[in-house]
Parts: structure tokens; sequence; C-alpha cells
């Protein structure tokens, strides 16, 4: 049907390729690989029309179109997700299908109406049995989806409507980043015109998320999403590493948009001295005056900078012919001649230069009097001394960090396209933007994100406990402020826990009291598990032998699972060493995701992680060294499944000290 012979009409070829197209969508949306198809069945009421449908991750029909199974995300389907005792939703049956892989587990069935079990009045779970079965698999290292488990409360934020900001409250395990995930590949099925053309932004806080999180969406039969952090929304820099909190602070600030506005127009400059040119007998003239009205007339008439560079062109040959004793000089003819000329181009560059942001910016840093200037007295002197760094030889050797991105980005925006690169330059807008971790971002990341919005649609998900950034929220009406848009934001709260069990939970719920005494612990359904072990080594150099001793037993009691070592950012290479020192094979989560079953990975990097067992090393000094301590130690408590283990020399923080 697709095979491309020779000859044939175009309309036969466009067809052929039409076809191809979506036969191979089709096929990609069908490749689930080793997941299972079908995980539900729902049987109706007969005066609901009394069918019988199976719930899978993608539709499938026979030769008749008939359905075989339902995809998760149609209409028919919500009561699979909503139904509950005292609101049935025409159903007298749900079936739940637990398995691992294509290996059924068991069956779990729940009845409505007069058949209805004992448990469906007061159920804040549904499917108890198949999600007790899925939460005690080993983790994979990479995030699974939920789409067989999901409960009531997280079905309503993925089915709200698309238009304006949702904002998703949700303490750890709540399953807040894959209620997201699983809200983007329910948007793209419910609006796939226009969301597949305008595109889905999915936005993380780091690669090793994406990393974590990037098998999600294709499971769900969607692999057009795009997956990025905000440096890949920057073309053509590279970006490594980031500032310590105090800059970060500095560059995160709004008044940075208003630092750039200036650094442009500082750029756009009348000249020094009058421009003199020999052409024939005469000598052309644009005098000091001139080049100021032209400067101040294109500063009129031009929002982007770049925009702008051919009318200063043309403004300043038109002058030069202007000022001839005769009324033989044609301007065109002046400028086809001499724009080239090392002269014209030294007076262009010096009146309105064409510029690209990483130009501007590296021009910036490497000036304190530029900096100054630009700065006016609206940024303290010592945060703009912070900004100041050596001019390296290019620009193209420059490595920027993820908190220059906004800035670039900014700059970006405000000098617009260079003519003859508007295609490169244009700035990507989407139908969709999908954001993790929108706790921790700073105004100037959040106005970047809002210029890629093409109609204020977006979904933000975080936890005001677990905000640790440099501007970390305090409030989600902080962040909203700078993404307001003609629509007011909509707000929903994930208050069930699904991935700690509760004597972890208890624990974390202490330092949470003391980090963020106005939010509520989720409530855990785990209701058993193991108690966290607190190993007080006592001595400091005792530390490094205690924490192999106790990695090496905790991988016992989990079996075939994953485990992390969460140290403070300074531990993190003599913690890995002591461990390959003692023959204990373990990756670093610099160097990627959770590929190894032991993984050392620094506290600023494990939020949004999903873990069979935790050691976290030295609370104290984790709550010291970070901005937000005590949210920084609540992250590293509330990452394991199964178990938790604390080992410590020094003094434990209070809200941690059984005294």
């Amino acid at each position: 049907m697709v095979e491309s012979g020779r000859g044939g009409t175009h309309q036969a070829r466009f067809e052929r390729d039409v076809i191809t197209e979506q036969v191979t969508k089709r096929v990609s949306q069908l490749d689930i690989g080793d997941a299972s198809l079908v995980f539900g069945r729902i049987d109706q009421a007969e005066e609901a029309g009394g069918e019988s449908f199976y719930i899978g991750r993608v539709a499938v029909w026979d030769d008749a179109q008939d359905p075989i199974t339902v995809d998760w995300r149609a209409p028919v389907a919500e009561s699979f997700y909503r139904a509950t005792g005292r609101q049935p939703m025409g159903l007298v049956r749900r079936r739940h299908f637990a398995s691992r892989g294509r290996t059924l587990l068991g069956i779990e069935d729940e009845y409505f109406g007069d058949g209805a079990s004992d448990t469906i009045d007061g159920p804040l779970i549904k499917g108890k049995q198949t999600l007790a079965i899925t939460m005690e698999q080993a983790r994979t290292g990479r995030l699974g989806d939920i789409i067989a488990t999901i409960q009531g409360e997280q079905d309503e934020v993925i089915r709200s409507p698309l238009p304006g900001v949702l904002v998703v409250q949700g303490g750890p395990g709540t399953g807040k980043t894959v209620v997201a995930l699983h809200r983007a590949a329910y948007l793209l099925y419910t609006h796939r015109f226009p969301l597949e053309g305008q595109g889905v932004l999915v936005i993380g806080p780091n690669r090793v998320f994406l990393t974590y999180i990037e098998q999600v969406l294709p499971s769900l039969g969607e692999a057009g999403v795009q997956l990025s952090v905000l440096s890949d929304l920057v073309p053509r820099v590279r970006v490594r590493g980031f500032d310590n909190e105090k800059i970060a602070h500095v560059k995160g600030d709004p008044a940075m948009s208003h630092l750039l506005r200036r650094a442009v127009r500082d750029r756009e400059r009348p000249l020094r001295h009058d421009l003199v040119v020999g052409h024939g007998l005469q000598r052309l003239r644009v005098s000091v005056e001139e080049s100021a009205t032209i400067v101040a007339e294109a500063r009129r008439r031009y929002n982007k900078h770049n925009s702008a560079r051919s009318f200063v062109r043309d403004e300043l040959f038109r002058t030069l012919a202007a000022s001839s004793r005769t009324d033989d000089v044609d301007w065109v003819v002046l400028r086809d001649r001499m724009v080239k000329t090392l002269e014209i181009r030294e007076t262009l560059e010096w009146m309105w230069p064409t510029l690209t942001a990483d130009h501007l910016l590296h021009d910036l840093y490497g000036s304190l009097a530029l900096l100054r200037s630009a700065a006016r007295g609206e940024i303290a002197r010592e945060d703009v001394e912070l900004l100041h760094r050596p001019r390296s030889r290019h620009v193209s050797e420059v490595i920027w960090t993820a908190h220059d991105v906004p800035l670039l980005d900014e700059a970006r925006m405000i000098l617009g396209p260079r003519p003859s690169h508007r295609d490169e330059d244009a700035i990507r807008t989407y139908g969709h933007i999908v954001v993790d971790e929108a706790q921790d971002l700073s105004p100037m990341q959040l106005r970047m994100l809002k210029r890629r919005s093409l109609n204020g649609s977006m979904t933000l998900v975080g936890d005001i406990a677990q905000a640790t950034g440099a501007w970390a929220a305090d409030s989600w009406d902080l962040v909203v402020e700078e993404l307001a848009h003609r629509k007011p934001a909509r707000f929903a709260q994930l208050t069930v826990g699904y991935r700690l069990p509760q004597p972890t939970m208890d624990v974390a719920a202490r330092v949470l009291r003391a980090a963020a005494p106005q939010l509520d612990p989720p409530i855990s359904v785990r209701e058993t598990g193991d108690a966290p072990r607190f190993v007080d080594v006592e001595q400091p150099a005792r530390l490094p032998a205690a924490v192999v001793a106790l990695v090496r037993s905790e991988l016992e009691e989990i079996g075939h699972g994953n485990l992390a070592v969460i140290a403070p950012d300074e531990m993190v290479v003599q913690i890995s060493r002591v461990l390959r020192d003692n023959g204990v094979e373990h990756g670093l989560m610099y160097e990627g995701a959770l590929t190894h079953r032991v993984t050392v990975v620094p506290v600023g990097l494990v939020k949004g992680l999903e873990l069979d067992a935790s050691v976290v090393v030295e609370p104290a000094r984790i709550v010291a060294d970070e901005r937000n301590g005590l949210r920084a130690l609540y992250v590293a408590l509330t990452r394991a499944t199964r178990r938790l283990a604390v080992v410590h020399a020094l003094a434990l923080p209070d809200c941690l000290s059984p005294h």
C-alpha cells in the first residue's frame, strides 16, 4: 500500500506519502513494549447501556470497527477512574487487572449498586490490591506510568480543561509528576487539533530528571511531546553547571529585564565625531547631531533592536547623499558602492550593531562599566559586581550556566531576529506547557516560559514544601503573578501519598512542620512498612565505613530494588571513593540517570526521583549547607518507597532528634 514504484502521478505519490505518515504514526502508537495492553474493564448497568468495555493503553478495533479496547483517555473510560459507591456513574462492576509486563498477577473486582462490596462506600482508594502490587514492584531507575491505578483526585487533574494555568500542589509520593505527564497525553488525545500542530512542551528541572521520565509518554502512545530543560530552548549556546545562590538570585531578579533593555540601548549610539567620506571630487558628511537624530528615530519606529539595523543604514546613506554639493548623488547607488567599506562598517557597528543574545551578554559581563551603566542604580552595586567575569577570547568559547539561560532568552526577545536569520532566531511557542518543580523557578525563568506559551495554557506542578532554589517560593501566588494571563489560574491539590509507607511519612512530617508549617503532609495509604533506621556513628572518621556497611545491609533487605546514597554536595566525591575502594559498584548521579543498583546522589539533584531504598548522610550538614536546608532534608527523606536509613556523626537537627 505504501511502496513507491516508478512513475505515477504527483497525486498518487502525494497520497502514498500521506498514507506512509499515518501508518508510521499508528505503528508508533501501538508500540507499547512489554507493557500490558489492557488493565481494566467496566460493566455498565442496564439503564446506562448494559455494555462492557475493556480499558487499555490505546484503542484497538476489530475488522468490523467494534472496540476491542477503549483508550484510557476516552470519555467512556472516565467512570473507570471516577466511579464511587455514592456516584457509580452507571457502573455495576469495575475490574482491575494487576500485571507485571505481560504476566497477569491477579484480578480485583469492585461492585456498585445492590451488589456493592463493604469497601465501596468510604474508600479513599480504588483498586487497593492492584495499587499495592504496583507499589511493591522494584523500581527500575525510570519512572513508570500509573495508567492502571489513577485515583479520583488524580483523574480530575488529568482531565481538567485545557485553557489557562493549572497549578497542582502535591506532597512527596502523591504522583504529581506522573499525573502531569498523563495530563499531557490526555490533552493531546482530546485536543489533537490544534495541539498536535502547536506542540506540547514538558519542562523538567534537570537533564537527569528528563532521562528518569522519558519512558512515560511513549508508554501512553504519545511520542511527539518535547521533553526539555530550559537551556534546550536557547540554541547555539553551551550550558553547563549552576551559579552559586547569590549570583543565581541576582540573575533571577525581574530587574534584570530592565538592565538588559538599557544594555541594548547603550549600544544604540550617535557618532562621537562627524563621519566624512570621499566621493569623487567631493566629501560627504554626517554630523554628530544628524546621527543622533537617526538613532532617536530608529528607537521610535522599531520595538526590536535588530529590525532597525537596515533603517539606520539607509538613513545614514540618505544623509550622506543629502550633504552633496550637487544633486546627482543617488543614495541607493552610494549605499551599494560603499556599504562594505571598512569605514562604513565601523560606523554602523558603533551606531547600531547587529547583535545576538550571547554577544550582548558576553560583552556586558566582561565590562564593569557596561554593567554599571545598564544597572543605573536599580540593582545594588555589589550585586552588579557579582555578574562581572573576565571576557573570553571569543563568544563561542563561553560556557554559560543554567541561570544565564533566561537572560540570554530575554536578550534574544529584546533584540529580535537578525536580518536574514528570521526563522533561525524566532522563539518557538507551544499550545500547552507542562512544568515540573515549578516552585523553584525564578521570575526570569517564568518570563521565559510565558514567552513560549501560545495562549497561556500551562500545567505547573510542584510542592511548596520542597522549594529549595535561590528563588524558592513560599506561595503559589507569587509564581502565578509572573504568568498572569487573561484567564485566572486554577488550583488543585493532591492530598494522598502512594509512595511512602506511614512510618517514613511520620518522620518526614516532623521535618515538614519545621520547614513549612502552613502545609499538611500527604495522607499515606500505605499504613504499614519498615521503620526508618537511624545510625549514630558518633565520630566523623567512622562515617564512611558506616555508609558502606549500611549500603550492603540495605541491599540485602530490598532484594532486586535500587538504592541511593543521598549526601551533601560536598561529600559526594568522598563517599563515591569509599564505596569504590570497598568494592561496592555504583553510579554517580552527575553522569546520568539511575542506571546502577546503587547511585550516589547529591541532595541538590534528588528532587523528583523515586527509589526502593535511600541512605541519607549527615542531615545536619544538609540543613547547614543548603539555602533552604530543612526543605532540602524533607526532599531527601521522602524518596524511598520501601526503606529509609539515616547515618550521621553530627547531632541530628531538632526536628529529627528523638528527644
